[in-house]
Parts: C-alpha cells; structure tokens; sequence
C-alpha cells in the first residue's frame, strides 16, 4: 500500500485558460460558505486525476499581498486534503476553488471548511457517476 502524495506538482495545476473558461460557462458547483469549487469533466493527457486551480476576489481584498496569502493557504489545503478528492476516482476533473468572502478565517478554520468541501464533492460526483452507470 502505498502512502498518500502530498505533493502538489505543476501537472496538477489548471492553467489553460480554455479550460477555465468551459468551468464558468459550463461546470457545476459544490459551495460550504466560504470556499466554493467549480468543477468540469474533462480529458487532458497528464497522468494526474484531476488539475485544480485557485482564485481570491480582488472585490474582497484589495491588496495583492492579502490575496496571495489566501491563495496560499486554499493550495496548502488542497495539498493536504487531496486524498479526500482524488481516492478511488474514475474519471479526470478540472476544478477550481475560491474564497469567496471578505472575513479574515484563520487556516484551521479554512482547512476544516476545505475538508468539508471536499467530501460534499465526492457525494456530488459519486451520484453522478452512478446515474450515468446505470443509464
């Protein structure tokens, strides 16, 4: 048995801009108030199960150096938690994940939020998964 990666390698980073935009115009979404994750389906040829990508609001927080800190601690999150997302995955995902409120959480609150995420995803995408088995 192999132990977890925690790692977070470029392979897993979402940069097509492409990509990103099918996830605003036709991905679904999973939200546990503040954090919320968009996600699409998709095919792409890197050996990873799913590419993540993160976003802080310049309406939430004017300052560049505030926003990079929140960007920092959801990728911190993600690189802990993502056992939770990509365990027994079947098919690849493009995800992105925001912070989307103007209140300053500390990161045990963030990261306690982000698990909760995580597994409301892994419900969303398993009831998916099974509908389109069955059908």
């Amino acid at each position: 048995m192999t132990s977890p990666s925690f790692s977070y390698p470029k392979a897993e980073k979402l940069k097509s801009k492409k990509t990103i935009d099918l996830l605003f115009s036709e991905g679904k979404h999973v939200s546990k108030y503040p954090l919320r994750m968009v996600y699409i389906e998709s095919s792409f040829e890197e050996d990873v199960p799913l590419k993540m990508g993160d976003s802080v609001s310049k309406k939430h927080f004017k300052k560049a150096v505030d926003r990079n800190y929140y960007k920092r601690v959801l990728r911190e999150c993600y690189r802990l938690n993502k056992g939770l997302l990509t365990e027994g995955l079947e098919k690849k995902y493009c995800c992105m994940f925001f912070y989307q409120t103007s209140e300053k959480l500390s990161y045990p609150e963030i990261n306690a939020k982000t698990i909760a995420l995580f597994t409301k995803f892994r419900a969303a995408i398993s009831t998916l998964e099974n509908n389109s088995s069955a059908t």
